[in-house]
């Protein structure tokens, strides 16, 4: 906690005292972007758990797009309701005001972006008005409506980019895709609301992080539901880019748990979150195919359209911040994480071909 200075409290201090008895009189509120992604489920997961209320902001979509939450959804006409959806959008910035006004949040989880590195070189703008913009329209939001709450912002590895490992908060930012660009200006944004307007806001600078709610275009989720149909016969070929960048993954509940942990803190930092091991594409695939019984080279095959055309080699991340200050710690290792996504998609698949799921 800061010093009192010449007898009376900092800022931070009466805005850490403002939140804590806030808290104290009612269970917190959280309102989460990005509620429907594997961070936003997980986090949600967590929060429920410790007994929060939390609202999420979902897209309008004409198909449903709730699956990673559909254990947690309840009949909004049931007592006792703790999660709720709110329809909105990251390019809306009367709606988001009006939201956290409405809702007077104590936490805000800023998950929601186009979150595709690939896909980002293919529409660059739309990436930098929603992953960049929206950070910085959420910061305004809040600003404008004059709310006391603490503000987590998802930053991203990729920010690194092209500067060697190991990376940690020191290290400079060398973005090499339009999604590593616009999170750099979230970064800034975020940096900046904090400096110039006294907001507790925080960077979470995430290293790769999966589970078997990633999405099934990440690369680690598409080896391993692959490896899947493929055991059961029902493809044959897996295509795949560079197979020698090299990633720090880790398990995206250990993630969440220290985004949690950043807004709970005393005093607004940016912390790295990471494994401290880095592992090749390569290597995902070796211990995806061996842990399902069959041989890479059976299997996978190169497509030049899956490189990106300025690629990141390696990620390393050094959370030695995190751990001294927050007392976090990853639980889930490399090939654990690999065999437990195989062993997810393998299961999902064997209850679809059952038809115990659609």
């Amino acid at each position: 906690m800061q010093a009192c200075k010449n007898g009376r409290m900092t800022e931070n201090q009466q805005a850490n005292d403002a939140h804590n008895q806030a808290a104290g009189d009612r269970p917190k509120l959280a309102l989460l972007t990005g509620l429907t992604g594997q961070d936003g489920s997980y986090l949600a997961d967590l929060l429920l758990a410790k007994g929060y209320e939390v609202h999420g902001i979902i897209r309008r979509s004409s198909s449903f797009n709730t699956g990673r939450i559909e254990h947690l959804y309840r009949d909004p006409h049931e007592p006792n309701v703790r999660l709720r959806m709110h329809h909105g959008d990251l390019s809306d910035p009367v709606a988001l005001t009006r939201l956290i006004y409405e809702l007077q949040p104590d936490e805000i989880y800023h998950l929601g972006a186009q979150s595709h590195v690939r896909v980002s070189f293919e529409i660059p703008v739309y990436t930098f008005d929603i992953t960049g913009g929206g950070t910085l329209r959420l910061l305004e939001a809040i600003r404008e409506s004059e709310v006391n709450t603490r503000f987590y912002q998802a930053s991203s590895s990729e920010m690194f980019g092209a500067t060697p490992p190991p990376q940690n908060e020191a290290t400079p930012f060398h973005p090499r895709s339009p999604y590593g660009v616009a999170k750099v200006a979230a970064y800034w944004a975020t940096v900046n609301y904090r400096e110039a307007y006294g907001l507790f806001a925080v960077n979470g600078i995430l290293f790769n992080h999966e589970s078997p709610r990633r999405g099934e275009t990440f690369v680690t989720r598409k080896i391993t539901r692959a490896v899947a149909r493929i055991k059961a016969g029902i493809e044959d070929k897996l295509y795949m880019g560079n197979l020698d960048a090299e990633r720090d993954w880790g398990y995206a509940p250990d993630f969440v748990e220290a985004m949690w942990m950043m807004l709970q803190a005393d005093e607004p930092e940016d912390y790295v979150i990471a494994t401290g091991e880095k592992h090749s594409v390569r290597e995902a695939l070796e211990v995806a195919f061996a842990h399902a019984g069959l041989a890479v080279e059976d299997h996978v095959e190169i497509d030049p359209k899956y490189f990106r055309p300025s690629e990141v080699d390696s990620l390393l991340g050094d959370a030695s911040k995190a751990r001294e200050k927050l007392g976090w710690e990853p639980k889930v290792r490399f090939k654990e994480l690999i065999e437990l996504m195989v062993d997810a998609d393998v299961a999902a698949l064997d209850d679809q071909l059952a038809g115990k799921v659609k």
